[in-house]
């Protein structure tokens, strides 16, 4: 199927369309999800063309095409080269801007630290932190049980460099 085409049913057609949206109000809400989702370039070409970060931001364009009021990502960062990290923080910076509240699940803490309003971290199902992301690298039980002493030595002294500057 081409790129468009894996967006275009959630946007409301197709079979169980959740909006019932009419034929060309669903290609227009396709097509918007399509752009904001930077795969305009990729509309008619197959997705399985698509390189790994396409095919991530064309999972995002299918989960926007729903109209959601919270969405949920799960691991949105990993395999991306750091230019496509760059361009997905962006996108979910993009997203949050248009009032979708999100919950992020991500490893990757040196990326979702600046765009994070909230860290919750989770040691073998238990929740041991909740605190703004400018705090985390602080915590002990965080220290231990995720970042490291090196790993969090290093966030330390990024931070005090962006405080000094």
């Amino acid at each position: 199927l081409a790129t468009n085409a894996h967006v275009l049913p959630p946007a409301g057609e197709g079979d169980g369309a959740p909006h019932g949206a009419g034929g060309a109000q669903a290609r227009e809400a396709a097509e918007s999800c399509i752009e904001l989702c930077g795969l305009t370039e990729y509309a008619d070409k197959p997705a399985g063309d698509l390189p790994i970060g396409g095919k991530k931001r064309l999972e995002l364009a299918r989960a926007l095409a729903t109209r959601p009021k919270l969405l949920m990502l799960d691991e949105v960062i990993v395999g991306l080269t750091s230019t496509e990290v760059k361009a997905a923080l962006e996108l979910i910076r993009h997203i949050r801007e248009k009032g979708i509240t999100l919950l992020i699940v991500e490893h990757v803490m040196e990326a979702i630290m600046p765009i994070a309003d909230k860290v919750v971290v989770l040691d073998g199902g238990i929740k041991i932190a909740e605190v703004p992301p400018d705090q985390i690298i602080d915590d002990e039980r965080v220290i231990s049980a995720y970042l490291g002493t090196k790993f969090s030595r290093r966030l330390q002294a990024k931070r005090e460099e962006r405080s000094n500057a």
